[in-house]
């Protein structure tokens, strides 16, 4: 294409060189045939009555003269028929022709109602105990039976939450009131422990169950452990029976570490102390808690342990609860002797690297209160299957005459209710993501 030459074009520079804007010279400029490009001449229907007229064309093919572009602006500012928006539409027009953008796809976005903290109803009180202060999260009517939580290494009573709040666990909860025991130090925003510290052991951790039942007035409890803190709940059951009416573990071990497992948490140990949450560290942690493959299964969750283990844990306090656990003793039960009596619901993921911690446990109970579930196509059960974990544990919960039969018409209450909570206009703008296609060609002259 034939490039317009630079004398005697259309634009007069001011005294600034770098100005802003610029004043066109009309009369020195007459466009060279060769540089014509064939353009779209602006045609605005204006509707006046029952008259319809159009615009001048920008261009008038006569003499081929480039009419000034601020003139027709003005000019149709001018004609009644116009309104305001038409006339700013005008204003910003270019010259050049805009090629069509076609609209693929429209997405209307809102904010994710489920959040990984803390805020989900929960009272927050400090229960003194013989080896210092621990958290207790409190979540409904304290005159309502209980349910005492304690969690796994690397979290906190927050890793309770979403499955709490499932839709399907709030009709149960109504008859219940939750308490969430966090691990000395275990909780978000805690401050490193003195050097000097000495962390409690695995029985020592049982114990302080005692203080928190005291402090409270709790007279039973269900219990509801993942992991470390499902052996803690274990512990306190074999030794205190009589305050425990049901026990529901989620990977549960009854058996001392094994040198594999002893030599892996030695070696985070003490790089949590020396260099802190590192990646090995955080690969382990997402191996204990999802097992193989958990970034295939479920992308986003995956991300959000891992923002969560690197940003809220203090590797200080997690160091020290993991010495505590790969230090935990036998529980010393079988299914002829010694065993623990209260009904247990055992669990456990088809893909979690506990599988066979939970067999060894499931054959040293009573096979009369004991009863062993392995949900498929998950690891961590909590948050990939909250679904059919709420209905084991109601059923569970039914089967011990714990709590009445739910009817089907007041668990579709719960559902939709839960629904009209999700299209609640929320507090934040909506983010709607537009997706067009990009301008192929542009008119170059």
């Amino acid at each position: 294409m034939p490039r317009c030459s630079l004398n005697g074009g259309p634009y007069k520079s001011l005294d600034q060189v770098y100005r802003d804007t610029t004043q066109p010279n009309i009369n020195s400029y007459i466009m060279d045939k060769r540089c014509y490009a064939p353009m779209k001449k602006l045609k605005k229907i204006i509707t006046n009555g029952q008259s319809r007229r159009k615009l001048e064309p920008l261009f008038d093919k006569s003499n081929v003269t480039l009419r000034v572009h601020t003139e027709i602006v003005r000019k149709a500012a001018k004609m009644p028929s116009i309104n305001p928006e038409e006339t700013a539409l005008l204003g910003v027009l270019p010259i050049d022709s805009m090629d069509d953008i076609e609209l693929k796809n429209i997405q209307l976005q809102f904010p994710s109602s489920r959040r990984f903290s803390g805020d989900g109803g929960c009272t927050e009180v400090r229960v003194r105990t013989d080896r210092g202060d621990i958290l207790v999260a409190v979540q409904g009517d304290r005159a309502k039976p209980a349910i005492l939580t304690y969690h796994d290494l690397g979290l906190n009573y927050v890793c309770f939450q979403p499955f709490f709040n499932f839709v399907d666990m709030r009709a149960l909860l109504e008859n219940f009131c939750v308490y969430h025991v966090n691990a000395p130090g275990q909780e978000e925003g805690a401050p490193s422990l003195p050097e000097d510290y000495l962390y409690p052991s695995m029985d020592e951790l049982a114990n302080q169950i005692n203080y928190v039942l005291g402090h409270f007035g709790i007279k039973t409890f269900i219990g509801f452990g993942v992991g470390a803190g499902a052996n803690i709940l274990a512990r306190f059951a074999l030794v205190h029976p009589q305050k425990v009416d049901a026990l529901a573990l989620i990977n549960c071990s009854s058996n001392q570490a094994g040198w594999i497992e002893w030599g892996y948490q030695k070696m985070n140990s003490r790089s949590l102390r020396s260099r802190g949450m590192t990646q090995t560290v955080l690969d382990y942690l997402m191996w204990h808690h999802f097992g193989r493959s958990s970034e295939e299964r479920n992308h986003d969750l995956s991300q959000m342990y891992r923002m969560y283990f690197s940003r809220n844990v203090n590797p200080t306090n997690l160091s020290l609860f993991i010495d505590a656990y790969v230090r935990r003793s036998d529980l010393g039960i079988n299914r002829e002797a010694d065993t623990i009596k209260v009904p247990i619901l055992n669990i456990t993921g088809a893909l979690s690297p506990h599988v066979d911690d939970t067999v060894t446990f499931n054959g040293r109970l009573n096979p009369s209160k004991a009863t062993w579930m392995k949900i498929s196509d998950c690891g961590m059960v909590l948050e990939e299957q909250p679904g059919k974990i709420s209905e084991a544990f109601r059923l569970f919960l039914q089967g011990e005459g714990y709590v009445a039969p739910l009817s089907p018409t007041k668990i579709v209450a719960f559902r939709r209710l839960s629904d009209a909570e999700r299209r609640r206009p929320c507090r934040q703008s909506p983010v709607i993501r537009i997706t067009e296609n990009p301008i192929s060609e542009a008119v170059v002259c």
